[in-house]
């Protein structure tokens, strides 16, 4: 009540009043008529009808005064260059990907036959999504870039009004995570969004899908891999994941073959219309039904996508993270890759020159990040500072120019 008395007066805080009372719904009052520590208050009355306790509440923000204004930057942040699939799939599904997952296959590959058993999900579907996720656990490793989980949704639900209906339903989830005593509040990192563990799960995820592999009593995300790997699949399962079932198929498409893209048909239908596999090979399945997709454009590759490849999507409800995990999925089973080529503009480079770029940019003393294939923020400045010291245009981008300049320091 002091809180209220002190931002409203009289009739005006009467009708607060009545909001709170009445209406179920929190009160909540923009950041620049209330500060941090006050938001914080203000909140607990709406975490307490979710059952949390005030000794949990207290004790999840025990010490945090501020909101962490990095946090903000990322939430406001625009990228300076757009991804398009192939750079996505180079940074994703690449030599480096393909050789630690099977690397984790055969470390973890009693593990993985449980969980495969008893969630019916398979288990390069899994590896994909932690590689996806965490780099296989290795992000996890950077405590730098990982942020206190409730401290970063209560900057979001105080200061973002495009995310303040999504921040406070996590962070009362957080809250709820932190009471059940799944882990200790030291360990409740994630991302700047809210997401944790090894496998990236949001906090009301994680409540529905959390799952206790190792038995000790606990659903731990962050510590524990098996527990990890079996919240996956059970979010996987409980979406009807079709066990030992192909997300989807590449397909050449013919002459006049865009026009059917986001139509759904039976694969003996598609076949019919005259989209093939590269190699040739016949559709495992021609009765099920599939959707064309041209991820890449008009001018790449086709992809007829099964109903796996949806539930892929209620992962990450992206068409590129979900291809992503299959094209991963599919060289961890020792399957091909790709046939097709991306239509990437002219002076672009491969995967493996992308490599090659960043090994180059490390030994000139330009770039000090992890050889990746990712071409991020830290590439790009890296590439500018070089372009600079030869009198180039600094754009900044990966390209064949860039790169045979590199060969020629050598």
């Amino acid at each position: 009540m002091s809180i209220l008395k002190r931002l409203l007066g009289g009739v005006q805080l009467m009708c607060c009043l009545f909001m709170v009372l009445y209406s179920g719904i929190a009160l909540a009052i923009p950041m620049d008529t209330q500060s941090f520590p006050d938001f914080l208050e203000s909140f607990y009355p709406e975490a307490a009808k979710k059952g949390i306790t005030r000794a949990t509440y207290d004790a999840a923000f025990a010490g945090v005064t501020e909101p962490y204004a990095e946090v903000l930057e990322k939430a406001a942040y625009q990228p300076e260059f757009t991804t398009e699939i192939w750079d996505y799939l180079d940074a994703r599904v690449n030599p480096r990907s393909i050789a630690d997952g099977q690397i984790m296959a055969g470390v973890y590959g009693n593990l993985l036959q449980q969980i495969e058993k008893q969630f019916g999900v398979d288990a390069p579907i899994l590896l994909a999504i932690w590689s996806m996720e965490t780099s296989y656990g290795a992000a996890l490793l950077r405590t730098s870039r990982l942020y206190y989980v409730p401290r970063a949704l209560a900057t979001l639900a105080y200061a973002d009004k495009r995310r303040q209906k999504f921040a406070r339903s996590q962070l009362i989830a957080a809250l709820e995570i932190v009471q059940s005593g799944d882990v200790i509040l030291d360990q409740l990192n994630g991302s700047w969004a809210g997401a944790m563990g090894h496998t990236q799960f949001i906090p009301t995820s994680f409540l529905a899908y959390g799952t206790d592999m190792d038995g000790d009593k606990h659903r731990d995300i962050w510590n524990s891999i098996p527990d990890a790997l079996a919240t996956a699949a059970n979010l996987l399962r409980s979406n009807k994941w079709r066990a030992g079932k192909p997300w989807g198929y590449e397909v050449k498409v013919p002459a006049n073959g865009v026009q059917y893209k986001g139509e759904t048909k039976t694969l003996a239908k598609w076949q019919q219309l005259g989209f093939l596999r590269p190699e040739g090979t016949a559709f495992a399945d021609p009765a099920s039904k599939a959707e064309l997709k041209m991820i890449g454009g008009d001018n790449g590759p086709g992809f007829l996508m099964l109903r796996n490849f949806f539930i892929l999507k209620r992962y990450n409800n992206s068409d590129f993270y979900a291809l992503a995990v299959g094209l991963l999925a599919d060289r961890l089973a020792g399957k091909k890759g790709m046939q097709q080529r991306w239509p990437r503009p002219p002076g672009s480079l491969s995967v493996d020159e992308k490599f090659e770029l960043q090994t180059l940019l490390k030994e000139s003393g330009f770039y000090s990040g992890g050889i990746d294939g990712r071409i991020g923020d830290n590439t790009r400045k890296g590439i500018r500072e070089f372009q600079l010291q030869r009198n180039q245009e600094a754009d900044g981008r990966a390209s064949q120019d860039v790169l045979k300049l590199l060969r020629q320091k050598q």
